[in-house]
This record gives C-alpha cells, structure tokens and sequence, in this order.
C-alpha cells in the first residue's frame, strides 16, 4: 500500500487550509511487517498485489531494497491500493482505498513459496472480504510445510465490520499460534472478557500497549502464563508501522527461542524484549519519501 502521510502544523479546519507536510512513503501492515523481519536477519519473502503502475513498481522495489522475496501479483486494471495517513499528535486517522491489494487471489499463490517456512504471518486485512480466500490458501500451504500461523488484528474497523461473533469466528478458524493486538483491538473483539479471552483463540497472546509496554499471556497445557513487559517511552510524531514492527521483532525472538528449546515463559518473554526493541528501532528510523517516477 501507498501511504499517503498529512501531518498538519496546526488543527484541520473546515472550509479551508492549514500549512503542514504531505509525504508518500511505502505502506501496508504486511509489507512494513516483511521488511522489519529482514532486517532483523529472518528470510523472508511477501506475498502482495499491486497495480501495473509507477507506485507498485515503487513499493516493490523498496521492500526489495531490504532483501525481501517478493511474489507480487500486477493487477490490470487497478491502481495499486493508498492509504490517507492523517496523523495529529502521535496517532494516527485513515483513509483506504485498496484497490489492486484487495485482489490477490487463491490461484495466485504457488506451493514453493512456502518450502522450509517456520511461520505464515498475516494482518486481520488479509482475511476479511476478497482476500479472504488467498488467505485462508495461504494458511493450508504454510501448514502443509510444517509452518506456524501468526494473527495481528491490525484495526478495529475492518475486524469488526461483520460483527463481534463473524470476527471471532474469523479468528478462530484461523486457529493462529500467536495473536498479536493492540488493547482497543482486542476490546472490540472480546468485550469485558479482554485481552484474557485471547488464549481461547491462540496458545500464544500477546496485547501492544504503545508507552505502556505490552501484556504477554500464554498456555501450555494447565499453565497459564500472564506478565507485563515495560518499554522505555519515546516521543514520536507518527508511530505508523510500530506495530508492524514489533511484531518482526517478536516474531523473531519468539522463532529463535523456539529453536533454542527455552521454556515458554522464558520465550515470550524474550520475545516481548525483542519485538520493543523493533518498535522503537522503527519510531526513531528515517524514512523517506518514496521515489514514484
């Protein structure tokens, strides 16, 4: 996706214009994701669609510059997806227009590509409307090479867009081994049952807090496992894409801590440390305005 980013110096005001800065940069959950996971040594590749057009070729290339595989499907006849980023005061408002995103399909996706995967990681986006069955394809050939399965909810308005039980029930036959939310996401999904009622949907949880640091919660077998991890509070003018980037560091710590035979607590909780070092790796990186020519 093409980010669009509209920092005003000062508060919108209807019926005219405020000074500020507008910038596009590469965007998407699962792009922003990828590239973070490269550069935090994991091989790795992207599965997209783009149009056949100067901002897909842009965005290619800039997941590319980081060594991501990309399999990017160039759609004819639709304009590679941009997203309005709206950002006032740290946070952020968005606009979608997906376009070319939304139309990868089932047939698109190839077997190969997921030879000797150790995890499928995908958005919430990836699974709701047309991308739905790509996804659920995606999953099937990342089982069948013995992968495991990650789930960040991503945003409350296309999760919750059928209702709290049809988005429950997308996640649950996802059946991801790790959820990843922010706390509002995991609120809109569960109610007051939030974010403990995450393990009933994967044995590992764990719920974004920004400043706040992150709760951790995991079962195996009877255990139980909740715990807070702190992080160090820094300031920021747009924290687009820390999300995605702590999921690639807690994605990373996680695969290693795996391999490494540590516990499950003594995992997640590397893990945690792991995925906040990526975060603020991303909040205090430089990130240029994409060149589409």
């Amino acid at each position: 996706m093409l980010d669009v980013v509209v920092s005003p110096s000062r508060p919108l005001e209807t019926g005219t214009d405020v000074p500020g800065h507008i910038s596009l940069r590469q965007g998407g959950s699962a792009a922003t994701a990828a590239r973070w996971l490269a550069r935090l040594g994991a091989r790795t590749t992207l599965i997209t669609a783009v149009g056949r057009d100067a901002a897909g070729r842009a965005l290619v290339q800039a997941v590319r510059s980081d060594g991501v595989v990309t399999q990017a499907s160039r759609v004819t006849g639709a304009r590679t997806g941009r997203i309005a980023v709206i950002v006032g005061g740290g946070e952020r408002s968005f606009v979608a227009d997906r376009g070319a995103a939304d139309q990868l399909r089932a047939a698109d996706l190839k077997a190969e590509w997921f030879a000797g995967a150790a995890l499928l990681h995908l958005p919430a986006y990836s699974l709701v409307a047309a991308l739905g069955p790509a996804a659920r394809r995606g999953i099937e050939l990342a089982r069948a090479a013995g992968a495991i399965v990650s789930v960040d909810l991503a945003s409350v308005g296309p999760l919750m867009e059928g209702g709290r039980r049809a988005a429950v029930s997308m996640i649950a036959e996802t059946s991801p081994d790790l959820l990843l939310a922010t706390f509002s996401e995991a609120e809109a999904l569960l109610g007051r049952h939030a974010p403990d009622g995450l393990l009933e949907l994967a044995p590992v949880a764990v719920v974004k807090r920004g400043p706040r640091g992150a709760t951790v919660l995991a079962r195996e077998g009877d255990t139980f496992v909740r715990f807070e991890v702190a992080t160090e509070r820094l300031l920021a003018a747009d924290t687009t894409g820390a999300g995605d980037a702590f999921d690639a560091g807690f994605i990373v710590g996680w695969l290693a801590s795996r391999a490494a035979g540590a516990s499950t607590p003594a995992g997640v909780r590397r893990a945690a440390v792991a995925g906040h070092r990526a975060a603020a790796r991303h909040l205090v990186a430089d990130r240029p305005e994409l060149s589409i020519v």
